[in-house]
């Protein structure tokens, strides 16, 4: 094994002596590279962002924006990723001398004022800007004037477009994990919306033609700890098996956080997210196989919509940047009762492969939870995949109820798949989250509605089942009384919605 290293801005540099735990963040800024800013250290604010190149799904590069706040250093070794100071060229003393079309709008339009979460925007924005298939419409060459109009609706007024996606194809959800605290997002949204296209020469778009870094085995050890990436499923699982204790991470999205605010240390870390067994996903005639270690936004990129109910949790899943990091391996590990795809992969009926040294057994999600962070998994078992059965019911609801509309921690979840046949429920699954110990599956209120007619009656009945399913909780979030009326008001929701696509 070589030294580990990261290529920064197109030039290697050693992780050396950085701590096991060192994030992205701390490297970069150790090195003088200080666009790079600290805001919350839990992957809220965006400030951190930077592109990371990663295996594409229409090009064999895609540029990836994401929280160098939560990622470990060592999780990069033989990586590539571009920094905001990076965007620009620059001339012989490393001063910038042509910025890059996404600073030169962000610049013109007043996107930044202070200037501090300004570089995090800025690499957010280059990813949206690089992403192959953004769909610039016949118009778009008058974003930028539209964009300086004023009224309400601006560039998003455009045919084909609307207040979240601009003419030049511009997805603000791109934006979603940036937070601005002084100059307001109008003249931000300016900017993305009159961004253009790449150029032939523009040497971040031709190197999204080749491959990007394979991963690489590391064994990172400083200061008594150690970080360790093997190159196949089989090999990690021989070193679980030796070393239990590990912490074993992919994105980083949770074990970050436990780093930066709690200050946990581990004396051994193991990194799965680049193992080729993990990242798998395969459509059969009875399931769809989901890789663990595949990121939020590659399943929903790959899935394209295949899975309705999966299609309405991503965008409210936390943030794109969170989502670039994020898997669903990781958010059924850590068991959390407010994990927002346990409640949809419950209501799917979904089952998880877990598989150790000895081999792998199938465990349905119903069963999988037994406590709170509790689970029936095994020292040394990895979550392998998610199934999800098929064919797919063809009535599906997400309703995730938090004090913000996005990049929000869940109050209550809530799940709903139902088979209706000549207007009567022949199938309910409901899923739960944030109403218990354990994500759950609201067993008493899915035998309320099977065998029944789909109507106002029936509804109404259940959403009083409903509404005493699990043990709510008064916190900070929401009160008890509150997450109850909300659970029946989900089921309410879902019958109002139904009967207007019908009647229409």
């Amino acid at each position: 094994m070589t030294a580990p290293r990261i290529t920064v801005n197109g030039e290697e540099a050693p992780i050396s002596p950085a701590a096991c735990h060192t994030t992205v963040l701390d490297f970069l800024r150790e090195r003088g590279l200080t666009g790079t800013k600290e805001g919350c250290a839990e992957g809220e604010c965006g400030a951190c962002s930077v592109l990371v190149a990663r295996p594409g799904v229409t090009k064999a590069t895609d540029w990836v924006a994401v929280n160098a706040c939560l990622v470990p250093a060592a999780a990069l070794d033989g990586q590539e990723i571009i920094t905001s100071e990076g965007l620009a060229s620059v001339d012989e003393s490393g001063r910038p001398r042509v910025l890059h079309p996404v600073q030169e709008e962000m610049a013109v339009r007043g996107g930044s004022q202070c200037g501090y979460c300004t570089p995090g925007f800025i690499c957010s924005m280059a990813a949206e800007y690089y992403r192959p298939d953004r769909c610039v419409h016949a118009d778009a060459g008058d974003s930028a004037d539209s964009a300086d109009s004023g009224g309400g609706s601006g560039a998003g007024a455009a045919e084909g477009t609307d207040a979240e996606h601009g003419p030049n194809g511009f997805d603000l959800h791109a934006l979603s994990g940036n937070l601005c605290r002084c100059t307001g997002y109008r003249p931000i949204r300016d900017a993305a919306f009159a961004v253009g296209t790449p150029t032939d020469q523009d040497p971040l778009a031709q190197r999204r033609e080749q491959s990007a870094p394979a991963p690489v085995a590391t064994e990172y050890r400083q200061d008594g700890r150690v970080f360790l990436r093997r190159n196949t499923l089989a090999e990690t699982l021989r070193l679980l098996r030796e070393r239990p204790d590990a912490v074993v991470v992919a994105g980083s999205t949770d074990w970050g956080v436990e780093v930066n605010i709690r200050s946990r240390r581990a004396d051994c870390v193991v990194a799965i997210d680049r193992l080729p067994e993990l990242r798998e996903l395969r459509v059969e005639s009875d399931h769809i196989e989901i890789g663990a270690a595949l990121t939020l936004t590659e399943i929903e990129r790959r899935l394209d919509g295949e899975v309705p109910l999966l299609a309405q949790l991503f965008p409210q899943f936390a943030s794109r940047l969170i989502r670039n990091g994020a898997t669903l391996g990781g958010n059924l590990g850590t068991g959390s009762p407010i994990g927002d795809s346990p409640p949809v992969l419950l209501a799917l009926e979904a089952a998880v492969v877990l598989a150790d040294d000895d081999g792998e057994r199938e465990v349905p999600l119903a069963d999988y939870f037994t406590g709170y962070r509790q689970s029936v998994r095994r020292p040394g078992e990895l979550i392998r995949a998610v199934r999800v059965p098929l064919p797919l019911s063809p009535v599906a609801a997400f309703h995730k109820i938090a004090k913000r509309r996005f990049d929000d921690i869940s109050s209550v979840a809530v799940a709903l798949a139902l088979d209706i046949e000549d207007g009567v429920v022949r199938k309910a699954r409901i899923g739960l989250g944030g109403v218990a110990a354990t994500p759950i599956r609201s067993l008493a209120t899915e035998a309320a509605l099977e065998g029944r007619p789909w109507t106002a009656e029936t509804v109404e009945n259940a959403a009083l089942v409903l509404r005493a399913e699990g043990t709510p909780m008064n916190d900070h979030r929401a009160s008890a009384g509150y997450r109850s009326a909300m659970l029946g008001q989900s089921l309410l929701k879902l019958h109002a919605q139904t009967t207007e696509a019908v009647s229409s």
